[in-house]
């Protein structure tokens, strides 16, 4: 369903309009109109990537009146970085520049944040923690919000955020309505509901396969110093490259479209740094072919949605599963094939591994185009441009310089010299430059810390099986394990390893993590 359609007002439609979004998703086509039309609490069960941040973002800077210097709106989110990535999205959302939005978490400031609460605040995002904190000093500070936002709500209580959630509830304006976004409903969730919602509605967008069918998925595994050679190579295979090149960073992105801008590709970056006009003139010209490079980040690619794309390019490889998700989900649409490919670095293996594990889908090991092969692709397109060409000048200048060359030299040894002037730096094969073969390291093992033992009621099996539920590995992958009194010990292979530490990166007891990498 498009935007338009959803009963939003010309000023969030503009906004809309200018980050490129199209088709609004299952989740935002069934909450903005929702949230639009009525007050109400609202439990939304959707997954990661679906574009919840806008589902209820847009809506709520449409209706509610940010008159006053108090916040409206209230998200909570279970960490600092997703309390930063919504809070980026909801100020590149925002219909007029003196809506001010901010994220709150710990490690900063308290002062500087207080200050910029009184200063005047519309939307405030923030980890439970570092809320309650705030409203500890101040018990009036959040008393005018109308929407409290629980954002990854199943993450927040599986963190052990369950009373700070409570304590922002019962000491937030007890008039307010609450969104509760989940990508599961788990029996805490449910009892959550009921506590605190009146009368929800309930939406419930169904899990779908992460990564399409139509997307062919390609890892290279190249070093670092050879990734801008893997990439000209093959841009310049493929008969057509249309395509959005993401990066961690901005300085790589601007360094990365300069590159490849220098040795004569139509390139152009996008990055947080880039103006709104700037930004929307190189969207323009991405759409409208006039460029076929994009080379952006992930936060300034949200919301970019063009068709016909034929390559995603993961120069640097993505941060997690979701972001993955996100980049590949560019292609592969409205029935056409597309591919993705993922540089991969011989210290990313694991990640790579990890990634696969969570969307459940192959990543095909590829090989770097050869120049050979390179070479062999630009022959055949000169020929075919060549073929369709011939007979269409017979009466002109070339056609009656061409007899009496021809007349003169032999036709073999003109058609070559042409050939030779023309293209010769184009099928020059020393324009590439050599790349090295590495190998990535599959194998060893992982020797972790676990901050529980016989003192936790654990024992051999106990260990096992709590690993087991919480990462989803099997218990098999578990070997020499050794249970002391306050703490274990296992080894499993880094691959595991990895997925381990990341089912167990938000548990703590204390400020220990409960599982890490153990100390040699």
């Amino acid at each position: 369903m498009k935007f338009n359609e959803l009963g939003l007002s010309p000023r969030l439609l503009k906004v809309i309009d200018e980050k490129g979004f199209e088709e609004a998703t299952p989740i935002q086509t069934q909450m903005i109109p929702l949230l639009l039309e009525k007050n109400a609490d609202v439990i939304a069960k959707a997954q990661t990537g679906t574009g919840k941040t806008a589902a209820f973002g847009i809506p709520l800077m449409d209706k509610i009146k940010f008159d006053t210097k108090a916040p409206k709106v209230l998200v909570l989110t279970p960490t600092r970085e997703l309390s930063i990535q919504v809070s980026e999205e909801l100020n590149s959302l925002r219909p007029e520049k003196s809506m001010r939005i901010m994220p709150i978490y710990g490690g900063s400031s308290m002062d500087r944040q207080l200050k910029a609460i009184r200063n005047g605040l519309s939307i405030v995002v923030g980890t439970p923690g570092r809320v309650m904190d705030h409203m500890r000093r101040n018990k009036r500070l959040f008393e005018e919000i109308e929407y409290l936002v629980l954002d990854e709500a199943d993450e927040m209580l599986s963190m052990g955020f369950i009373e700070d959630i409570e304590f922002v509830i019962a000491n937030s304006n007890p008039e307010k309505n609450i969104l509760l976004m989940s990508a599961t409903m788990p029996r805490e969730i449910i009892d959550l509901s009921r506590k605190f919602l009146k009368d929800a509605e309930k939406i419930d967008i169904k899990s779908k396969q992460m990564t399409t069918e139509l997307t062919r998925q390609i890892y290279f595994e190249v070093k670092n110093a050879d990734k801008l050679e893997a990439m000209c190579r093959i841009i310049d295979i493929e008969k057509e490259f249309y395509a959005i090149i993401f990066c961690r960073t901005k300085k790589d992105t601007d360094e990365l479209s300069s590159q490849l801008v220098n040795r004569g590709y139509d390139a152009e970056a996008l990055h947080g740094d880039i103006s709104q006009i700037q930004r929307e003139r190189i969207f323009n010209k991405f759409k409208n072919k006039n460029i076929n490079i994009l080379v952006a980040t992930d936060v300034a690619a949200r919301g970019i949605d063009v068709s016909g794309l034929t390559h995603v390019i993961n120069y640097s490889i993505p941060q997690d599963p979701e972001s993955y998700v996100h980049r590949i989900g560019r292609t592969g649409r409205a029935g056409l094939e597309g591919t993705a490919i993922t540089f991969v670095t011989p210290q990313e293996y694991k990640k790579l591994h990890f990634i696969t594990q969570k969307t459940k889908t192959a990543i095909v090991k590829g090989k770097v185009p050869q120049v050979n092969d390179i070479i062999g692709t630009k022959l055949d397109h000169i020929l075919n441009t060549i073929d369709v060409s011939v007979g269409n000048y017979k009466e002109d200048i070339y056609y009656e310089t061409a007899k009496e060359l021809q007349e003169k030299y032999d036709p073999t040894e003109v058609l070559a010299t042409v050939l030779k002037l023309n293209y010769n730096e184009e099928l020059d094969p020393k324009q590439y430059k050599q790349i090295s073969e590495i190998v990535l390291n599959k194998s060893g093992k992982s020797r972790l810390f676990i901050a529980k033992g016989k003192k936790d009621n654990f024992d051999n099996n106990m260990l096992i099986k709590y690993i087991v539920k919480e990462a989803g590995i099997k218990a098999s992958k578990i070997k020499d394990v050794q249970v002391l009194d306050k703490f274990s010990f296992i080894t499993v292979d880094f691959v595991e390893a990895e997925i381990i530490l990341h089912a167990f990166k938000n548990k703590k007891i204390g400020r220990r993590k409960i599982i890490e990498i153990a100390k040699k």
